[in-house]
């Protein structure tokens, strides 16, 4: 069983920045290949970046390219989302998943369903 626990949201202004962490426990954490998503209010959880384990190859959203930076130092089971450049609608709950799933291509890594585990958020508000 794989813990994990988000850190890093908080209150920015837009173009501001903010670095999450995510911490795993519980498990070889380089088995997994991590994403990050982000849910709104009244809206569907969505795909924002994600890792493969050793951290060779990684997969963006769109809204997130030249902006956002998806790392992990797996000798510190961490993993981070480096957000540059914030915008208002960037506001939601970010969260981290572990996917054991070893196929790496970008339709799995953007679905929810093929992850294992996850956090339980961190609220990010992107507000003047």
């Amino acid at each position: 069983q794989v813990q994990l626990e988000e850190s890093g949201g908080g209150l920015v202004q837009p173009g501001g920045s903010l670095r999450l962490s995510c911490a795993a426990s519980g498990g070889t954490f380089s088995s997994y290949a991590m994403g990050w998503f982000r849910q709104a209010p009244g809206k569907e959880r969505e795909f924002v970046a994600a890792i493969s384990r050793l951290g060779l190859n990684t997969y963006y959203t769109d809204s997130g390219k030249g902006r956002f930076i998806i790392s992990r130092v797996n000798a510190k089971n961490t993993a981070y989302l480096q957000m540059n450049s914030l915008k208002p609608e960037d506001t939601a709950v970010y969260y981290c998943a572990a996917a054991s799933d070893p196929v790496w291509s970008l339709p799995r890594r953007r679905d929810v369903n093929t992850y294992d585990y996850w956090g339980q958020g961190t609220q990010v508000t992107v507000s003047s």
